[in-house]
């Protein structure tokens, strides 16, 4: 075992987390349901997301048998929503292809869709006790302080080069310990800003640390402007409901409830009319609000409008609401913060 190892596994067992939900069991698909959720968000944010995904949908098989819709709901406000759907298609893969058993292979738990290398080997670890390593956002920020890597992590070369230390440093033994350890480690203590170097173990190895590059290391990725798009989302309301429209499977928000959507160079009442058959009149605009994604930033203009004349029938994918019920639909995050102050103004 490398000191690097023998070190990490030391300060797992005395400083890492072992109380997190997740970690009280065995069973890959508890495992594999937190990792899913652990994508690009912090524990902090996923602990309560777990404990009531796994309440309402306890084994493959009771995920598998719903709608999507119903799993997009559970997920709403956790962001990246092609996690739920990939979650969701896989579930209906193992039970369709595994007979409603997780698979045991780590190239066939690859094949799921939504499972990654790094996801797949920390499944194995700790469902299985297979010997795999991983390599996400944390475990790169550690190596390449440690061994000094220059380079975007992101590069196609620069990631080479860490998973070739990462399968270096791999013990035999202890596998479990370590992979948590190397989460925990990047997560609490070499962390992105502010790394705890006075407490950490690996000072005399770590080259960053030793040369004062810690703070450019990982060497960030290249900055661009974020673009900025604008949108009017249409909140038509009538007795006290509000019209949602489900948005496609791909693309922002994909598979969630939310409000029917126009550009800014469009006019609202007319526009309505046509697309949806419903007489409308436009009332006083709500604030605009902001919300950033990965690679853009999108300027919402709420427009609320008044139904003068209701259709008898909408098609399958919008639906009516009472403002309550919409609130606790599948939205996306800035939807329901809308459709709350609307609430708030007409109470």
């Amino acid at each position: 075992m490398s000191v690097f190892a023998e070190k990490l596994i030391a300060w797992q067992q005395a400083h890492g987390r072992h109380d997190l939900p997740w970690q009280q069991t065995r069973d890959p698909y508890a495992v594999w349901v937190s990792e899913i959720m652990l994508q690009q968000t912090q524990v902090s944010a996923v602990i309560a997301y777990y404990q009531r995904f796994m309440q309402r949908f306890p084994t493959i098989a009771s995920l598998a048998q719903v709608e999507q819709d119903d799993v997009m709901q559970y997920w709403s406000g956790l962001g990246y929503y092609s996690r739920a759907r990939n979650l969701h298609h896989a579930a209906r893969a193992i039970m369709h292809h595994h007979g409603g058993v997780f698979p045991t292979d780590f190239d066939t738990i690859q094949s799921l869709k939504g499972i990654g290398r790094s996801t797949a080997a920390a499944i194995s670890v700790f469902a299985f006790d297979q010997r795999q390593t991983i390599l996400d956002g944390n475990v790169k920020r550690v190596l390449a302080r440690l061994y000094a890597i220059e380079g975007w992590p992101g590069l196609p070369e620069v990631e080479k080069k860490l998973w070739q230390l990462a399968e270096q440093l791999l013990p035999k033994q202890q596998l479990p310990a370590y992979v948590q350890g190397l989460m925990d480690f990047g997560a609490t203590l070499c962390t992105r800003s502010k790394p705890r170097c006075h407490a950490c173990p690996m000072q005399s190895q770590c080259l960053a640390y030793q040369q004062q590059k810690v703070a450019l290391l990982p060497t960030a990725k290249p900055r661009k402007a974020l673009p900025e798009k604008q949108v009017t989302l249409l909140m038509i309301v009538d007795a006290g409901e509000i019209l949602l429209e489900r948005r496609p499977n791909h693309g922002i928000w994909g598979g969630l409830w939310s409000l029917p959507e126009l550009s800014p160079s469009q006019i609202a009442v007319p526009y309505i009319q046509q697309t949806f058959g419903l007489e409308t009149e436009a009332l006083e605009v709500m604030p605009v609000l902001w919300h950033s994604f990965t690679h853009f930033k999108l300027e919402i203009t709420p427009q609320p409008l008044q139904l003068i004349a209701r259709r008898p029938s909408l098609p399958p994918h919008m639906q009516w609401l009472t403002l309550s019920d919409a609130i606790a639909a599948a939205l996306p995050t800035p939807v329901r913060t809308l459709i709350k102050a609307l609430q708030s103004a007409h109470l």
